[in-house]
């Protein structure tokens, strides 16, 4: 009984705690929200996308790692990002690239297990600092800095633009771009939709009843399953804002 009785108490202590966390998203995502004049990454007006955004660029980058201690720093090594319309949610144009890590440039084979990146699929492709020029010549190409037009990064999770990309560029002693400092965590617009927490990628498309396509932790393949997230919350009624910031 008492084993039982403790069991209890760990699953409403849980529970509560989940539903304080939540609650505190919440409040944080008012604060930050913009107002009704107030543009983000563009100016809205008459014709707004029925979802916030005229385009969501989903992005899902794959570092270097380990089975035990994940090398340091960390480096990028697969950098994708899907353009996805915000009216449609057609993927209408991608970037992808692989990243030559500079410091530890030999992948673990942990890495290529887990990612699918093999060696000669990073050998002589560009650095970060180049990439980044590289996609912000794309983002121009695509019109995505265009005033007037509205975009939004979607990851799943915080990690790729809270502490990835700010730590390998602070390592390298480059700035961050201002259009990655804020973002949809895809687990925080599942979660206000449906009540519960997007715990995982997978656990989010068993929910939605969306079969896993691809490799998981391919960064491309898991772009193309949260764009399919992203539209399945969006035919639910989701109304996407800005979740996180750095």
């Amino acid at each position: 009984m008492e084993t039982c009785f403790r069991s209890v108490s760990k699953l409403l202590l849980t529970t509560t705690l989940r539903r304080l966390s939540f609650c505190r998203y919440m409040a944080q995502a008012q604060r930050h929200a913009p107002s009704a004049n107030t543009p983000t990454h563009g100016s809205k007006g008459v014709g707004d996308p029925p979802h916030g955004f005229d385009y969501f660029l989903v992005l899902d980058f794959e570092a270097t790692c380990d089975n035990k201690n994940d090398p340091r720093p960390q480096e990028i090594i697969e950098f994708p990002v899907l353009k996805v319309s915000g009216r449609t949610f057609e993927t209408e144009a991608t970037f992808h690239t692989y990243v030559t890590p500079d410091v530890h440039p030999q992948l673990t084979p942990f890495c290529t297990e887990l990612t699918g990146i093999i060696q000669d699929m990073v050998d002589g492709q560009p650095s970060l600092t180049q990439t980044l020029k590289d996609f912000d010549t794309w983002m121009v190409e695509q019109g995505l800095l265009t005033p007037g037009v509205s975009s939004v990064f979607v990851t799943c999770g915080d990690w790729d633009l809270r502490k990835m990309l700010p730590s390998q560029c602070s390592y390298l002693n480059i700035p961050v771009p201002s259009h990655f400092k804020q973002w949809i965590n895809i687990k925080k617009s599942y979660s206000q939709v449906t009540g519960h927490w997007g715990k995982s990628m997978m656990m989010m498309l068993r929910n939605l009843k969306l079969e896993h396509q691809g490799r998981h932790h391919s960064g491309i393949d898991d772009c193309r399953n949260i764009a399919r997230i992203l539209g399945e919350l969006a035919r639910r009624g989701a109304y996407f804002q800005v979740t996180s910031w750095r």
